[in-house]
């Protein structure tokens, strides 16, 4: 009986040392470091039809830019964290997006714009909901990560914080723009729902490894065309919008919220492969020659195995899967321990890039890219 309960604790230590934390690049050679960054600007129903040659090239741009920000930083050695912001922060400036300066029309004509941002090292994170005049919303939500015992704040308190650290603040009249008026005008006048008028979730968002193995996401977002009473969608909630954790991966969503809210997208998703990855050290684990008393000969740690990139495709698919299901679209970025850079839509297309340290660099437009 004795050996039935050591064998158990055995195991269940394999299970444990499964969930750690992979080994960090601090653990590596340097020059063996990587790291892997992906953005996105929205997801949904997105045809090459329906774009002109100066609209595909101009989206292109600011995608690349964008990935080009966010990947020099994580080149010259910058932290996760700090490439997410400064990929989202150009996203933001750009009126092509829903997010920032691009930012929807509420019911009433104004803009309310929602940011959150999560450190995978810590799992700390900060969000804002709701806010009028912060003119990079991302950058308020790493504020109140930092610099408050919160993790949300909305409204006219998230505001007022904005202003106590020194956030620029703009007029209200600076995420005005031609385009999403008219698409306000159209919805009225057609009583049209929100989705018949936003053909594509603009949603930007960033999710990134760096080369000290650590992780970070951040999602920034003008909401729903049309949207009333205060709505709130998936991008400020972490776990939804929004998710990062070291030990199993990055996400950053885009797509009709209140189904990403009630399916945890994000947090699903890294749910699911730390599962994942605990399931291979345990498989390895049982595959280990026995010694002469039936002992393993050696312990398999979780930072020595890596899940191939085909396995978190699946996850996500899966997670997208039951988005769908319930009637709600969109889509997803992922950036994973082992420097895996992915995507998953269950639209047309999708606004996305990445680029890694192994020399990917790349941005696509249409679902058949």
């Amino acid at each position: 009986m004795r050996g039935f309960f050591t064998r158990f604790a055995l195991v269940f230590s394999v299970v444990a040392l499964a969930g750690q934390v992979p080994a960090t690049a601090q653990d590596a050679d340097p020059a063996d470091t990587r790291w892997s960054f992906a953005i996105h600007g929205g997801a949904g129903t997105i045809s090459r039809e329906d774009m002109t040659p100066q609209e595909d090239a101009a989206h292109r741009a600011a995608l690349q830019a964008a990935l080009d920000a966010g990947s020099k930083v994580l080149e010259e050695g910058g932290t996760a964290m700090d490439a997410v912001e400064a990929a989202i922060l150009l996203l933001e400036d750009e009126p092509r997006f829903n997010a920032g300066r691009g930012a929807v029309y509420t019911w009433e004509g104004s803009h309310e714009l929602d940011a959150s941002i999560m450190d995978g090292a810590t799992r700390d994170a900060g969000a804002v909901a709701g806010v009028t005049n912060i003119r990079n919303p991302i950058l308020l939500a790493r504020k109140v990560m930092t610099d408050s015992p919160h993790v949300m704040l909305a409204g006219k308190g998230a505001e007022d914080f904005a202003v106590e650290q020194g956030i620029e603040i703009v007029p209200p009249s600076y995420f005005d723009t031609e385009r999403r008026r008219e698409a306000l005008e159209r919805m009225k006048a057609r009583q049209l729902s929100s989705l018949d008028v936003d053909l594509k979730f603009g949603t930007v968002g960033a999710a990134a490894l760096d080369r000290n193995g650590n992780m970070a996401a951040g999602t920034s977002t003008g909401g729903m065309t049309g949207k009333r009473w205060g709505r709130v969608g998936d991008a400020p909630i972490i776990g939804a919008g929004t998710y990062a954790d070291n030990r199993s991966c990055a996400v950053s969503a885009t797509g009709w919220g209140e189904y990403f809210i009630r399916v945890g997208v994000a947090h699903e998703i890294c749910v699911r492969l730390r599962t994942q990855h605990r399931l291979e050290a345990l498989t390895a684990q049982l595959g280990v020659p026995k010694d002469d008393n039936g002992w393993p000969e050696t312990v398999v740690h979780a930072s020595e195995l890596d899940l191939e990139p085909e396995i978190a495709q699946k996850v996500s698919d899966d997670v997208m899967d039951d988005v769908e299901k319930l009637g709600g679209d969109g889509g997803i970025i992922l950036v994973t321990p082992e420097g895996h850079a992915l995507f998953s839509f269950n639209t047309a297309g999708m606004y996305r890039g990445r680029a890694t340290s192994d020399g990917v660099n790349e941005v696509a437009i249409y679902g058949d890219e």
